[in-house]
């Protein structure tokens, strides 16, 4: 990053490839549309160009780019007027069509359970499970990602997944 800072944008490339996946993980984690999350890695890559002289070099480049991605998010649901959907229909219709009970299909409802469950968390505690458990980044990028200390970033992981289990419970009860 410090190349493509220093004017030698071609190395953008190179970070796009790198790093296009675990961003495009991070949006859909947020908003299950594959054709939006794609859109939002793009325009992240825009920002990381077009601001490339605000990156001092002193950081983590992963760290400073996933605080712009979060900028990326919340600006768009913000121009857009869209609140982060739910999803309460989709995983309502959706539990009565789980009638199989084989290990594999019974592993797949698990896992669709937890995507429901997911869905159902609000905004803010979806993100931070997503950068801790799927993104796998430690407390203390995370807490420079959201501006607190890594004890409260903790506090937080350990709410949301706090929530996440009672969600989790609640869907399976119903199914």
């Amino acid at each position: 990053m410090t190349k493509v800072r220093d004017g030698d944008v071609d190395k953008l490339g190179l970070l796009f490839e790198r790093y296009k996946r675990p961003l495009y993980g991070f949006f859909y984690g947020l908003n299950r549309d594959q054709e939006l999350s794609e859109d939002l890695v793009q325009n992240t890559f825009f920002r990381i160009l077009k601001y490339r002289h605000l990156f001092r070099g002193d950081g983590d480049f992963k760290t400073w780019m996933f605080h712009i991605a979060r900028n990326v998010s919340h600006d768009h649901y913000r121009k857009n007027k869209i609140k982060v959907k739910e999803g309460v229909e989709k995983w309502e219709n959706r539990l009565g069509h789980t009638d199989h009970r084989d290990a594999e299909m019974q592993n797949a409802d698990e896992r669709q359970l937890l995507e429901w469950a997911m869905d159902r968390l609000p905004a803010d505690k979806r993100e931070i499970l997503l950068l801790s458990k799927y993104q796998e980044k430690k407390y203390k990028e995370i807490g420079e990602l959201l501006g607190c200390t890594e004890g409260t970033v903790k506090v937080k992981v350990f709410r949301a997944l706090q929530e996440l289990k009672v969600l989790y419970k609640q869907l399976e009860q119903r199914s």
